[in-house]
C-alpha cells in the first residue's frame, strides 16, 4: 500500500474473541481497539459481557524495528507505523447462561482468538465448549491468548502452557499458536498481533452472490425527547456474509415481524431501504464482506429496539432463503456433553424433547416431533430464515443450562 492511498474504511475480517468467563476477552479488546466493549448497563453492573460486542483497530508495522502494533508510530523507535490490514473484533460472552450468543455470533467469524487464563486450570467448562462451537460452526483458523501471565510464576506459567497443548492436542487446533500476554499491562500484544497476521489471511468473497447479512443486533438510535421531525430510523447491526450493499438499495428482512391471523401468530417479511450505511466508525455508500456493519433503514425506530430483530437475516427482496418454523436434520452427537464439569455421555435424542438450535445468527427452542436413526424434526418457537445444507448447533438442557451436544445438516 502506497503512502498516498487512503487507508481502507472496512474491515477485512471478523476475528472472535471467545472463551471462558472472566479470562480476558474485553480487556484484550479494549488494548487492540480503545474501545470497552462492555457498554450494556447490566454489563457494566455485573462486569461480564452479554452482548456481543464489536469494535475495529488498524493492524500496522514499524519497517525498521519489524514490530507490530495497532499505534500509528512504533513504541519502540517511534518512527512512522507502517498500514497493514483493518480488522473488527467481536467480543463473546463468556458467562455459560450465555452460550447462545457466543453460538450466534461464532457465524459471523473469519477466524478466533481463544484465550485462557494462565491463573486457572485448563480447560475450563465454557475453554472447551468454546472451541467445540468453533470447530462446529467451522472457525478453522484460531489464535490461543493465555492472558494473565501477571499474576502467576514463570513456573506456573509453564505448567499452564502445557495444559492447554495438552489440551489443543485432543482437537482439530493441535498447531494453533499459544501466545502468552497480559492484556492488563499491554505486554506481549506485538508477538500476537504477527501471529495473528500470520494465521488468519482475509477470506476470498464473491462480490457478486446475491447479499446475505446475519443481524446480531438491532437498535433505536434516538435519543429520549428528540422531535419527531429529527428521528431517525431503525439501525440493524451485524455482518454481510456475502455479496454488496449500497445506500438506497431495497432490502427484505426475514422472518420479520410477529402478527396474529385468525387466532394464530405467524411471520411476516419487512421490506425497507437502506438510508446509512456504516463500517470502520465511518458513513460509506457500499459496503462487502469483512467487518461488522450497521444498516440505518427507514424502519420505525420501536420495533428494532433492544435487538429485536437479532437472528433475522437481510437480503434483496424476493432473493432470501425461505422462512421456517419446520426444521428437518441430519444429526452428529458428540460423545461427551460439553460445559459440563462432569465428564457426561450424550444420550440420544428423544422425542418431544426441546432443544436449542442456533441457526445462522439465531436462536430457537424446538421440539422433537418426528424421530429416527440420524433425522430428527423440530417445531420451532420462533422461525427461522435458512438455506438447505446449513449447520445447526444442537444443545440440550443439562441441570437448568443448555449444553452443547452436536450439530445438525438441514435437509
Amino acid at each position: 500500500m502506497s503512502k498516498d492511498e487512503p487507508e481502507p474504511v472496512q474491515p477485512e475480517i471478523n476475528i472472535g474473541l471467545v472463551g471462558h468467563v472472566d479470562h480476558g476477552k474485553t480487556t484484550l479488546t479494549e488494548k487492540f481497539t480503545g474501545k470497552w466493549t462492555d457498554t450494556h448497563s447490566e454489563e457494566i453492573k455485573r462486569g461480564i459481557t452479554i452482548r456481543l460486542g464489536y469494535a475495529d483497530a488498524v493492524f500496522r508495522k514499524c519497517a525498521k524495528c519489524k514490530i507490530f502494533t495497532v499505534k500509528e508510530k512504533c513504541e519502540k523507535c517511534q518512527g512512522p507505523a507502517a498500514f497493514v490490514r483493518k480488522v473488527s473484533f467481536v467480543d463473546a460472552p463468556g458467562h455459560e447462561s450465555l452460550m447462545a450468543t457466543m453460538l450466534s455470533g461464532a457465524i459471523i467469524m473469519d477466524g478466533a482468538l481463544l484465550l485462557i487464563s494462565a491463573a486457572e486450570e485448563c480447560p475450563q467448562p465454557q475453554t472447551r465448549e468454546h472451541l467445540m462451537a468453533l470447530q462446529i460452526v467451522g472457525v478453522k483458523n484460531v489464535v490461543v491468548v493465555q492472558n494473565k501471565v501477571d499474576l502467576v510464576t514463570e513456573e506456573k506459567a509453564k505448567q499452564n502452557h502445557k495444559q492447554i497443548k495438552e489440551f489443543l492436542s485432543k482437537t482439530p487446533y493441535k498447531d494453533a499458536p499459544i501466545i502468552p500476554v497480559s492484556a492488563l499491562y499491554n505486554a506481549n500484544i506485538d508477538v500476537l498481533i504477527e501471529a495473528i497476521e500470520k494465521t488468519m489471511p482475509t477470506p476470498e468473497r464473491d462480490p457478486n452472490k446475491e447479499p446475505v447479512m446475519f443481524i446480531a443486533r438491532s437498535f433505536d438510535i434516538n435519543k429520549p425527547g428528540t422531535k419527531i421531525d429529527e428521528l431517525k430510523g431503525g439501525v440493524l447491526g451485524g455482518a454481510l456474509k456475502q455479496g454488496k450493499l449500497k445506500v438506497g438499495d431495497d432490502i427484505e428482512i426475514r422472518p420479520g415481524y410477529a402478527t396474529e391471523e385468525k387466532n394464530q401468530k405467524v411471520w411476516k417479511p419487512l421490506t425497507t431501504k437502506i438510508v446509512a450505511l456504516v463500517t470502520g466508525g465511518q458513513m460509506v455508500k457500499e459496503v462487502s464482506p469483512g467487518g461488522s456493519i450497521a444498516v440505518g433503514t427507514n424502519l420505525d425506530p420501536s420495533i428494532v429496539k433492544s435487538d429485536q430483530f437479532t437472528g433475522n437475516v437481510v437480503g434483496l427482496p424476493g432473493k432470501l432463503p425461505p422462512v421456517t418454523n419446520i426444521l428437518k436434520l441430519q444429526v452428529h452427537l458428540l460423545d461427551r456433553v460439553v460445559g459440563s464439569k462432569e465428564e457426561l455421555v450424550v444420550e440420544p435424542i428423544k422425542l418431544t424433547e426441546s432443544l436449542m438450535l442456533n441457526v445462522n445468527s439465531a436462536a430457537t427452542v424446538g421440539v422433537v416431533t418426528k424421530l429416527s436413526k440420524d433425522i430428527i424434526e423440530c417445531k420451532l418457537l420462533l422461525p427461522v430464515c435458512v438455506q438447505t445444507g446449513a449447520r445447526v448447533t444442537i444443545s440440550r438442557r443439562i441441570a437448568n443450562r443448555f449444553r452443547l451436544i452436536g450439530y445438525g445438516i438441514l435437509k
